[in-house]
């Protein structure tokens, strides 16, 4: 029997300042065996320049004049890749050396799946509390979902060429981080096309978050578009983070946060309020198990407020969002 020869694989990388955590993604894709069959660097606009470490080392490197948001620098690199894979991998992660093979292993299911997608691993790079908590409670969520995917993931996410073309590539409205590859995923599922969560293909992600700039990218460039975006679908997805049990928690959550405030002026409440937080305990108790077995009791006591107010902030740019939803489907027919 004649070999089958593998498909090829171009990893597209939108920058936009970059830094040292871009060079080190470089590191890591220069460093991959098997190689890629080539790697496309899109400059998002005007930045710091970090785009030259690309250069320096023989990287192609595709400047935009103005900056236009991942979703377009991702399909500008489209446009210039010529394999059969686009592999799309953000500029602040690192990827194993046996990435390529395993994008290239993960195409060869049967059926043959149109995209591929995996995690963060459970080593973020940035040692404070918040990144830590941040990408290790992605790494849970990706890990705990349904390898049969209902969404992509641009981090870290492949996609037939063809497909990718058919489809018209990520929708450049979002002209920040936001989900795009969301909406991508949306459209492949919408169009028959199959996903594939991929557990063992795990990046490392190197972003330092903070407080504010996690609220920021969790409630404008997240939770709220992806409200809209369920709504426009009509639908839910029973996967990730909108799993039904997700969304029991973050309701008992709110209800939790009604008990207290009215417990000031019935104080027997508070019997009601501490059923609800030990309910709340014991419903997420496999994410606080992994925390402490990744970090120890104290990290994992110290994620339980972070969980819970990650339940609030999303219930509350879900109400705002579909508040939203309304008026502008009020507005259209008016």
């Amino acid at each position: 029997m004649p070999s089958v020869s593998p498909m090829s694989v171009s990893v597209i990388v939108p920058v936009h300042g970059g830094g040292e955590d871009f060079e080190r993604c470089l590191s890591s894709l220069i460093a991959c065996n098997p190689a890629p069959e080539e790697i496309v660097v899109v400059a998002d606009g005007p930045s710091d320049g970090a785009w030259r470490a690309a250069e320096a080392v023989g990287i192609p490197v595709f400047k935009l004049s103005r900056t236009g948001g991942p979703a377009r620098a991702r399909n500008r690199g489209a446009d210039k890749a010529r394999g059969d894979i686009l592999f799309f991998v953000d500029a602040d992660v690192t990827v194993p050396p046996d990435a390529i093979r395993r994008v290239r292993s993960a195409f060869q299911h049967t059926p043959q799946p149109a995209a591929v997608f995996g995690s963060y691993d459970d080593e973020p790079g940035k040692k404070n509390f918040l990144s830590q908590y941040k990408n290790l409670f992605h790494h849970h969520v990706h890990q705990a979902g349904a390898v049969e995917a209902s969404t992509f993931w641009g981090a870290c996410g492949a996609i037939r060429r063809d497909v990718f073309m058919e489809m018209g590539g990520f929708d450049e409205t979002y002209r920040h981080p936001s989900i795009e590859d969301i909406e991508l995923g949306y459209r492949l599922r919408r169009n028959g096309q199959r996903i594939r969560l991929d557990k063992d293909l795990q990046v490392k992600h190197l972003k330092r978050w903070d407080l504010g700039s996690l609220l920021k990218a969790d409630i404008f460039y997240r939770a709220l578009p992806w409200t809209g975006l369920i709504l426009d679908h009509g639908s839910m997805n029973d996967d990730l983070n909108l799993k039904v049990g997700s969304r029991m928690t973050a309701a008992a959550c709110c209800l939790l946060m009604v008990v207290l405030a009215a417990s000031v002026f019935v104080s027997t409440l508070l019997v009601a309020a501490a059923a609800l937080i030990l309910a709340l305990l014991w419903r997420d108790r496999e994410t606080y198990r992994f925390f402490m077995k990744k970090r120890g009791l104290w990290f994992a006591i110290r994620t339980v407020p972070m969980v819970w107010l990650y339940y609030l902030y999303g219930s509350a740019a879900f109400a705002v969002g579909y508040v939203r939803h309304l008026y502008n489907r009020r507005e259209r027919a008016g």
